[in-house]
């Protein structure tokens, strides 16, 4: 049941040409708190679960952002248009909505961030009770997942200008860089100015005291573009942090889609390297929506998977058609320097539209994840909600539908410029606006990531009277650990298999693992071995058998050659009862020594070598075997 809640305290609405709402007046909403039960949406064949996060008193949410608390991933943070906040600390099922307020004003645009210690910053556009409109970035920092607030920082301030379309990154690696939060935009001489004169660009700032303080801003991007707000403004800059602490960024402008980068923490940034044209750039027309883009996101992984270091922007355009948006990812494996071309997420045929993309990495998995609006299986303007997943860096993508039902846009009703989604140890999840009854609200999913316990090695070697197990993995999902079982094979029947031992896993992981068990069974026979892996959650898995001959050796001993008499090769058993230096010599009957066959160090265990005679005459030899104090010589004949 939804508490009754103070109504927002609204002004008099005009709408500038970007098509945002815009107040004309200040204090938009007096801060309350709101917090509902669940609310789902499900019908029978739906696979996902449509979770509303907004309460029915939100104002027209849009351009929605979400984040996962890293220190307690049941934490999770959304932001819509304008000033709306949302907490869940359930893993998602339920939300609380609340308001943002400062003095430097809150004006939408809304971008969410987690860093590694749990602190939460919410980064938006400005209106001031001192200064005008846009005329910076605001960052607010909250210390208890977004329970309170500071009054947040301004950055970029550099009158008369405006300051648009911010996004935040945060520098999780083990790089000199670590902790650092940093912050790229769109600054425009004057807004939606035609004026030839007038010009956008790319700037940058970073914080290094968790969001409190932030750096001068500076300009990256090295070629202006426009104020129109169109395809030929530079907007969508979206930043990641690169393995070693790079600083990865790119956007779409004159240009088409460029890339930039900086390796020494945002002190220093190189020249603008062209990555791909947009045809039809990146403000494009969609039925029923009053306003669409393609402006592209940048990531990179720094998972521990085959992918590791691999950077990947992702965008939308209309090359294939005005009646076919698509979506497009290129990658890079070499910093930046180079890149692929431009691949289709949308991995269906039809000419229709799938727009608004957001896109992110599982950084436990190295998993790419996509969400979008997508109107494969609808006609006209109904519109359904898609996620994709690529599991090999972005060769093959999986694309399947999330929501329960489509809904229909109108042009009348702007829906922003984003979707957005979040992912952390195989949870995900996408966050979208629908329209309903006239009315936009803010929904979304659980998506489950299994990623299998692979095992690609199992092995069992007889050594010094013991059975050496040996696995290894490649991925591990949840893994508790492995219970190693054996069963004894002998004439009559078989013996039930007997738990023998553990060995814990490694959780979540996509890092190679190496495992080792040793048994010592004391009887002679054969064994079967194998392995029972075991999730946290109690379900398990068996691996395939291994088998091993176990003869436990008491005493040393040298075997008749066989065959005998031979031509040219034979083979020399012996065993060792304990390790020992061992030597192997062949003689002629007359005593020389004609051949060195082993003459090392050696664990107990039964050995074979090879004789080869060919060189030698036919006749009588002698094999004698030295081990510890124990000697033994052997008759074989050569015969041609």
């Amino acid at each position: 049941m939804l508490n009754e809640v103070p109504a927002p305290i609204q002004s008099c609405l005009s709408a500038d040409r970007s098509g945002k709402s815009r107040f004309t007046g200040k204090n938009l909403y007096l801060p309350y708190l709101i917090i509902w039960g669940i609310l789902l949406t499900s019908n029978s064949f739906s696979q996902f679960q449509n979770i509303r996060i907004d309460g029915p008193q939100s104002w027209d949410p849009n351009e929605v952002t979400i984040a996962i608390n890293p220190l307690n991933p049941n934490i999770l943070a959304a932001a819509a248009n304008i000033d709306h906040f949302y907490l869940s600390t359930n893993g998602g099922l339920n939300w609380s909505e609340s308001h943002l307020s400062s003095m430097l004003g809150v004006y939408g645009d809304p971008a969410l961030l987690f860093d590694s210690l749990g602190n939460l910053y919410y980064a938006h556009l400005s209106d001031p009770v001192s200064g005008y409109w846009i005329d910076r970035i605001v960052v607010q920092r909250s210390t208890n997942y977004g329970l309170t607030w500071n009054d947040g920082a301004g950055v970029g301030y550099f009158s008369p200008k405006n300051q648009d379309k911010e996004w935040l990154a945060v520098d999780l690696t083990q790089s000199p860089y670590r902790g650092n939060i940093y912050l790229t935009w769109t600054e425009f001489d004057s807004y939606g100015s035609g004026n030839p004169n007038d010009s956008s660009r790319i700037k940058f700032s970073k914080s290094t005291d968790e969001g409190i303080t932030w750096s001068p801003a500076v300009t990256i991007s090295d070629r202006s573009g426009n104020c129109i707000d169109s395809d030929n403004t530079t907007e969508g800059a979206v930043p990641c942090v690169g393995l070693d602490g790079e600083i990865y960024v790119s956007w779409a402008g004159p240009l088409g889609l460029v890339f930039d980068k900086s390796t020494d923490g945002g002190l220093t940034w190189g020249n603008d390297i062209f990555v791909s044209n947009i045809p039809g750039g990146w403000d494009f027309d969609v039925p029923g929506i009053y306003r669409a883009n393609g402006l592209p996101i940048t990531m990179c992984d720094i998972s521990n998977s085959p992918n590791r270091g691999s950077i990947y922007i992702v965008w939308s355009d209309q090359r294939n058609g005005t009646s076919n948006t698509d979506i497009f990812l290129v990658k890079s494996t070499n910093k930046g320097n180079t890149w692929s071309l431009p691949v289709k997420v949308n991995n269906e045929a039809s000419t229709r539209h799938q727009f608004f993309v957001w896109s992110t990495i599982d950084q436990s998995t190295g998993h790419l994840w996509f969400v979008f609006y997508d109107r494969r299986n609808t006609t006209a303007t109904e519109t359904d909600v898609f996620a994709a997943k690529s599991t090999d860096g972005g060769v093959t993508f999986d694309n399947f539908k999330i929501s329960d039902t489509p809904f229909i846009p109108t042009s009348g009703v702007f829906f922003g410029d984003y979707t957005n989604i979040a992912a952390f140890n195989g949870k995900i999840y996408p966050i979208w606006m629908r329209l309903q009854g006239g009315q936009l609200s803010v929904w979304t999913t659980i998506i489950e990531d299994i990623v299998p316990v692979e095992l690609i090695n199992f092995s069992a070697n007889v050594m010094d009277n013991r059975v050496e197990l040996k696995w290894e993995t490649s991925t591990e999902t949840n893994n508790q650990g492995f219970i190693i079982e054996r069963k004894k094979i002998n004439s009559n029947a078989d013996q039930d298999w007997r738990e023998i031992g553990f060995i814990e896993g490694n959780g979540t992981t996509t890092e190679f693992n190496k495992y080792r068990f040793v048994d010592n069974p004391f009887l002679n026979g054969v064994y079967c071995y194998r392995l029972k892996q075991v999730d946290f959650d109690g379900t398990f898995e068996y691996s395939k058998e291994v088998e091993v001959n176990v003869m436990v050796i008491e005493d040393f001993a040298l075997m008749q050659n066989y065959p005998n008499p031979f031509n040219p090769s034979t083979v020399i058993s012996y065993q060792l009862a304990v390790a020992s230096q061992v030597t192997l010599k062949v003689y002629d009957v007359l005593g020389n020594e004609v051949a060195v066959l082993i003459d090392e160090e050696k664990e107990p265990g039964v050995y074979e070598v090879e004789f080869d005679a060919k060189d030698l005459p036919s006749g009588i030899y002698f094999y004698k075997l030295q081990a510890e104090n124990y000697s033994a010589t052997k008759k074989m004949i050569y015969l041609k």
